[in-house]
């Protein structure tokens, strides 16, 4: 069983690499950022929270996350293991979940600020299906029209500049006192996340020892 916890900034790509190392390895991918989206899209009452919490370009509160990946956790139908992404978000939470899980490896997707930002800022979603897009990555075959359902292409609402820079001064704030503890532990592996998706999947597989995507750039 393989247990990992993947961090970054958000836009650091690591939900991408999470996704990769799921398909391949069986793993679940348990992702907060995920849940909040599935509750916000089927409109329960935790989705309504975080919506007037995501609108007003605020975070949502470290206790409502930390429920939140307890009660994810607790269903145990990780069989063959689990990749955490966006928790733990404070050195209490890492402690806690030190003590209660036997983590292989913590990965650290690093991004420096100023290409999160063109990251994020480059996002788009669409006003009809919802689809993703984002215009460095995965631009539409008309600007601004979805290719699906040709609807109206908009920046997210908590998208702005001052909204990301501010998520960026708290994930750095709250994320080096958990980097620090994880590293006392050797658990550590840092990650360059400013190459192509597949290069950095490549390093991470081999930095933890498993197998290579078929994929996997030749050296």
């Amino acid at each position: 069983m393989r247990k990992y916890i993947i961090m970054g900034a958000q836009g650091s790509g690591k939900g991408t690499q999470a996704g990769m190392l799921k398909k391949d390895f069986d793993l679940v991918h348990i992702s907060v950022g995920d849940i909040f989206r599935w509750n916000i899209q089927n409109h329960t009452k935790l989705g309504a929270r975080v919506k007037r919490i995501v609108a007003a370009g605020e975070l949502v509160p470290d206790e409502l996350v930390d429920e939140i990946v307890r009660s994810r956790l607790d269903q145990h139908d990780w069989n063959y293991g689990f990749i955490l992404d966006g928790f733990p978000r404070n050195r209490p939470q890492a402690e806690f979940f030190l003590e209660t899980y036997d983590i292989d490896a913590v990965i650290h997707i690093v991004v420096p600020d100023a290409i999160v930002m063109e990251r994020i800022l480059s996002r788009r979603l669409c006003s009809g299906c919802g689809l993703d897009y984002n215009l460095i990555y995965h631009r539409p075959a008309v600007a601004d029209v979805c290719d699906v359902c040709k609807g109206k292409l908009i920046p997210r609402p908590d998208d702005t500049p001052e909204a990301v820079r501010g998520r960026l001064n708290d994930y750095h704030a709250k994320t080096e006192p958990i980097l620090d503890l994880f590293r006392q532990k050797a658990l550590i592996v840092d990650i360059d996340g400013t190459r192509s998706s597949l290069e950095i999947q490549e390093e991470i597989r081999r930095r933890l020892g498993l197998p290579l995507s078929v994929d996997a750039p030749e050296r």
